[in-house]
């Protein structure tokens, strides 16, 4: 009954009045819903406007296409999207064209969730941000069902979630300079991305404003693996605590070379996308970088904390750029991590959610049910 009362707490289900022996009289969520109950998936495009253009080692651009899901059940509404910047090689008709392939009345209880995910993974060998904008939604219609966030049904602690990253990506010495001022006194710890000649220049420029804390992205940008050594030498002495990705996912030899010789942690980024990469990354990366958008969602990446925890590799929890709605999502999961970049909803001007804050440079989940989001 302890357990019935903690979900009961901001229920969009319905209350029924419970009674223990010798116990006063508590409300539980009424979850118990008629078999004539479906699901409902509805989705449509949503384009990412960013609030500066944003430039990595291979590319720049000014907007991320998005598509917004919901799935309905018994007049409870779940909310996700699907992200897709463009590494990773989808588009909005790739999306809809899998999600026209959903079939969610054919399942009576959303809480059969292994069951439902394991039929939207087997839809296609592809496909991760489609898979995880249902999986999100999904999550989240379950947790409002519950009522409790999902931190809470993972039995997590919030007060223990990290600072986020926030990232200062590739530009001119004078952007670099302005952006960094921008944000220096509103964050905790800061994200460059590397992978350039210009790379000494970017964390110069950067010192010249803050001496905050500093994690690095390479985006696979360095090729040798002495130089990247080198880099990261040089990097530790100006203050950066980690680095993401500094060699092309083909060099996983170089990487588990220079990983071993590094100074700093090596997390795995483009090397780690799903489950089943880890296993191979173990001993080439001192931790994985977990992203919604890549491992299919909520419910694999929780999977992923598990087995690199057993396989004594770091964890850390990053994002795309995408709305409240998938980073609030991901930041159930913060509590549990190293390191945490979950910074994809402040580098947009069109939110369409209100969801995780960051609060002095710190994570703050907020205690609404499923992921944490009311839509504005």
């Amino acid at each position: 009954m302890k357990t019935a009362a903690l979900v009961a707490v901001g229920t969009g289900a319905g209350l029924t009045i419970a009674r223990c022996k010798g116990k006063s009289e508590i409300a539980v969520p009424n979850i118990n819903h008629g078999t004539s109950a479906r699901m409902k998936l509805r989705f449509f495009p949503y384009e990412l406007k960013l609030r500066h253009v944003f430039t990595v080692s291979s590319y720049s651009r000014t907007t991320t296409p998005d598509v917004q899901v919901e799935i309905e059940y018994d007049g409870v509404t779940g909310y996700g999207e699907a992200s897709m910047p463009q590494y990773l090689g989808q588009t909005v008709e790739s999306v809809s064209a899998f999600l026209n392939k959903v079939n969610l009345e054919q399942f009576d209880d959303p809480f059969k969730m292994e069951e439902i995910l394991t039929y939207i993974d087997g839809l296609s060998d592809a496909d991760p941000a489609a898979k995880a904008a249902v999986d999100i939604a999904l999550h989240d219609l379950v947790g409002k069902l519950l009522g409790a966030p999902w931190y809470k049904i993972w039995g997590l602690d919030k007060t223990l979630a990290p600072s986020t990253t926030f990232t200062i990506g590739i530009d001119t010495p004078d952007v670099v300079r302005e952006k960094t001022k921008e944000c220096a006194d509103l964050f905790n710890i800061l994200k460059v991305k590397v992978g350039t000649e210009n790379d000494k220049q970017m964390i110069e420029t950067i010192r010249e404003v803050t001496d905050l804390p500093i994690a690095v992205d390479a985006n696979q940008g360095w090729k040798d693996k002495e130089y990247a050594l080198e880099m990261i030498h040089w990097l530790k002495e100006h203050g950066i605590v980690m680095v993401e990705q500094p060699m092309p996912i083909a060099q996983l030899d170089d990487t588990a070379w220079l990983t071993e010789r590094s100074p700093l942690p090596v997390y795995a980024d483009e090397s780690c996308q799903r489950l089943r990469d880890i296993r191979g990354l173990q001993g080439a990366f001192t931790g994985i970088n977990i992203k919604l958008m890549k491992c299919t969602g909520m419910r694999e990446a929780w999977k992923m904390v598990t087995l690199a925890r057993a396989l004594n590799m770091d964890v850390m929890v990053g994002c795309m750029t995408e709305t409240s709605c998938a980073v609030s999502a991901a930041a159930q999961l913060s509590p549990a991590v190293d390191f945490a970049d979950l910074d994809g909803n402040l580098l947009i001007s069109n939110d369409r959610f209100e969801g995780m804050q960051v609060v002095k440079g710190k994570i703050t989940l907020p205690d609404l049910p499923g992921i944490g989001v009311k839509k504005l």
